[in-house]
């Protein structure tokens, strides 16, 4: 399959991206940056643009079988703080590009939502996809109004969409400044020997899956003619103090570690039951919490004292994609080729 990889140089996306290409598909990543830990990978069409324009970027579907969306440009933590801007960049952009996807007679989409914000405070764990969406903070929010969105394009326009839900991910190439990711962060600081503010008592309960298991759910949904909508966890739970524990013990380093108030955007548990993606997807997590945590470890040891190595292609010049307008993003494609109006050319 021919597929474009929206905000494929990010955490998820990029390990969404070598389970595809393990899986023989072609890959175009559009994002605006490049991979913060590694060089793009021969034979991906990289894309670098403004994923919020998507009008500007209609090339890129050409000849394309479906579109997976792993873009976000907020986190739970932050987007309370700017919810206009989690309207704007998370589902005016979402409505153009499915609007643009289906001009193109693009019909497969592969959505990332959030199983950790849309149930807000459960009624009972683990968590089924039927549970009422009752989100406390706007992330979750717009999270619901896209799977809205989304069903509404399925039901009047022919969308085929397939909507994911996952927990809480963790893994190698996860970001560290401490907006997201408990785990990652938690190692960083364990190499740095940096401080870790935690909100509230430990006590907040989360369901953590390796981004491999989830990237691997991701290939499963794109390649199944499946829609609906589906949880992505490993269904167990572990509490904030719990993993701390854990982390330490693995590292065999102390985490210095500072308790505060709590925040009003987190629930206290949030554990999702994956029953229909392993019935309906033929998927099931495989990688146990401290295997997973034991090779995110060894991915932090390794890359402790290294430089990314995407910064040097960032200085290239970006070459023209046709029927660009060239004022409203930067388009690059691997070793300086010429773009045609296809990505897959």
């Amino acid at each position: 399959m021919r597929l474009v990889v929206l905000g494929g140089t990010g955490f998820i996306g990029s390990h969404v991206v070598d389970h595809l290409l393990a899986a023989g598909h072609q890959v175009c990543v559009v994002s605006r940056g490049t991979e913060l830990f590694r060089a793009p990978l021969p034979g991906v069409t990289y894309v670098r643009a403004d994923y919020r324009m998507p009008a500007a970027l209609e090339p890129v579907l050409s000849g394309c079988d479906a579109v997976l969306h792993m873009v976000s440009s907020t986190v739970p933590g932050t987007a309370d703080r700017q919810p206009q801007v989690d309207v704007a960049d998370n589902l005016m952009a979402l409505i153009g590009w499915m609007q643009m996807m289906l001009a193109r007679n693009v019909r497969r989409l592969i959505y990332l939502s959030s199983g950790g914000t849309v149930y807000g405070v459960p009624e009972a764990v683990p968590i089924r996809e039927s549970h009422p969406l009752r989100p406390i903070n706007s992330y979750g929010i717009v999270k619901v109004a896209a799977e809205s969105y989304i069903e509404l394009f399925r039901r009047t326009q022919g969308l085929q969409p397939l909507v994911l839900r996952p927990s809480n991910p963790y893994g190698p190439r996860q970001g560290h400044e401490g907006t997201q990711g408990l785990v990652n962060t938690l190692m960083h600081r364990a190499v740095t020997g940096e401080q870790v503010d935690i909100w509230g008592d430990g006590s907040v309960v989360r369901d953590y899956i390796h981004v491999d298991d989830l990237a691997q759910l991701c290939v499963a949904a794109v390649e199944s003619g499946v829609t609906g909508v589906f949880n992505a966890g490993s269904g167990i739970g572990t509490s904030v103090r719990d993993m701390i524990d854990l982390v330490e013990t693995v590292t065999g380093r102390t985490v210095a570690k500072k308790f505060g108030p709590g925040r009003t955007v987190d629930a206290p548990v949030s554990v999702l039951d994956v029953a229909a993606a392993e019935s309906e997807l033929g998927w099931t997590p495989r990688v146990g919490l401290l295997d997973g945590l034991r090779a995110t470890w060894a991915w932090h040891l390794a890359n402790a004292q290294t430089n990314s190595p995407a910064r040097n292609w960032l200085r290239k010049d970006p070459v023209r994609l046709e029927g660009l307008d060239p004022t409203r993003g930067n388009v690059i494609r691997r070793d300086d080729e010429k773009l045609s109006t296809s990505a897959f050319d």
